[in-house]
């Protein structure tokens, strides 16, 4: 799609890839809360050998294997056949509803933190608006400039985290003590293991979505195993480094709950820390949401091109992007601005958990199959390192589905809302079958 100097080198594709996955420390807070430091911490560094690493070596292969457009679609479609590759898209657009609402309106949280007159009534979701509208725009100069942006991105949103880690080892070391918060601990909060593990599980998803825009990637064969690799380390740094120090300073873990990094960093280092962390919050959600749109949209292309859906979507702009997947992603997203997707995490991991399945079963498969596909990457140990890798994620997309038994969601459980619009796959995938012109 792209000219090689048009193309993302080896640093954006990590800053994306970043992004893509996680979008700084925000977040982590109800974890905290939820888990306390102890097994906070032990979560961070036990969930990336687990999770983040083998499905990054995962993502290293097949990307390096077959760098094509659509990425986890066009590995799952070779793998399975025509029928699960639909359904492999299907279920990640699916979760990209349930995930794309809420980093609009995590900017829009922050950005009320600054000034609340800002953000009220309908102003909040005029200013939710304005990120996707700013985000369809740039993503319409091309993966290049998406990736550049979110390396600048990623120095900007970590820096008042740097002072703070520092602030934090420093108080730590000569006074051990925060010298309390600017908030009291939230009355009545209990231990919630399950919960902690389902939103520390969504913090370290996604590593599969860089993959979708291979061909706008130079050289991708050696890129993205580097990528993948590179960012799984960055994403654990940048989770495990400032909950350790805020931990070693003695701030409670009871006190901790979505928004509780400003109130910390006031409290240790002053109103000028606490305001930089808050505008870092609001360019976490703009940038996640900017990196998500570079990976969404590629899948509707790739369909475009199988006759799945129609022709116009295979429409480009000069630089190569898909403008009218781009146009009506963006439109499809700011339809659901004004729902309340937030708690719908367990929603969100089961979809793309079964997509993310369906990828480990792909990657099995076309082992044996094609045996000799020319690999530049290869996972170790064979067809058993192969199937091995798929194990931990798998288990843990389970324990996930577990955790999600008792929720409810318009009235329905959880799970069971889940199958539903999982269900709705083959029915749609029926549908445009029949519409293709050649049928």
């Amino acid at each position: 799609m792209s000219t090689t100097g048009r193309k993302m080198r080896l640093l954006p594709l990590i800053g994306a890839t970043y992004f893509m996955v996680s979008g700084g420390p925000y977040g982590l807070e109800d974890i905290i809360g939820k888990a306390g430091y102890g097994r906070a911490l032990l979560l961070f560094l036990l969930i990336p050998f687990v999770w983040s690493i083998p499905t990054s070596l995962m993502v290293g292969e097949l990307a390096s294997t077959l760098p094509e457009e659509g990425g986890y679609y066009r590995w799952v479609q070779r793998g399975l056949g025509n029928f699960w590759g639909f359904q492999e898209a299907w279920l990640s657009l699916a979760a990209s509803i349930f995930d794309m609402a809420i980093y609009p309106v995590t900017f829009v949280l922050y950005l009320g933190r600054i000034a609340p007159s800002w953000t009220e009534g309908y102003r909040g979701t005029l200013w939710a608006l304005a990120v996707v509208i700013a985000c369809a725009i740039w993503n319409l100069w091309g993966a290049k400039a998406v990736g550049e942006g979110s390396v600048g991105m990623f120095c900007l949103l970590l820096a008042p985290f740097a002072v703070l880690v520092a602030v934090a080892l420093w108080r730590a070391l000569t006074t051990h003590t925060a010298g309390g918060l600017a908030t009291p601990a939230p009355a009545g909060m209990e231990r919630d293991m399950g919960g902690a593990i389902s939103i520390a599980l969504w913090n370290y998803m996604g590593w599969d979505n860089a993959s979708t825009v291979a061909q706008e990637v130079d050289r991708p064969q050696r890129n993205y195993p580097r990528a993948m690799l590179a960012a799984a380390a960055l994403v654990a740094a940048t989770y495990i480094l400032p909950v350790a120090a805020v931990a070693l300073v003695g701030i409670p873990a009871d006190r901790f709950s979505t928004g509780t990094w400003t109130d910390t960093s006031i409290a240790l280092a002053g109103p000028w820390l606490g305001l930089a962390i808050v505008l870092g919050g609001a360019l976490s959600g703009f940038g996640m949401f900017n990196a998500l749109t570079l990976s969404y949209t590629r899948v509707p292309y790739a369909l475009a091109q199988e006759g799945l859906l129609p022709r116009i979507l295979t429409k480009t702009t000069p630089r190569g992007v898909p403008w009218v997947s781009v146009i009506l992603c963006s439109i499809a997203w700011a339809l659901v601005l004004r729902f309340s997707f937030e708690r719908l995490i367990s929603i969100d991991l089961v979809l793309y958990g079964a997509a993310l399945v369906l990828e480990f079963i792909a990657l099995v498969l076309l082992r044996i199959r094609e045996p000799n596909l020319v690999r530049p990457f290869r996972i170790p140990g064979g067809l058993w390192g192969a199937v091995a890798c798929g194990i931990g994620p798998t288990l843990l997309i389970a324990f996930a589905m577990w955790a999600a038994r008792g929720e409810q969601v318009a009235g329905l459980p959880a799970l069971g809302f889940a199958a539903l619009i999982g269900a709705a796959g083959p029915l749609i995938y029926l549908v445009a079958r029949r519409s293709q012109p050649n049928h």
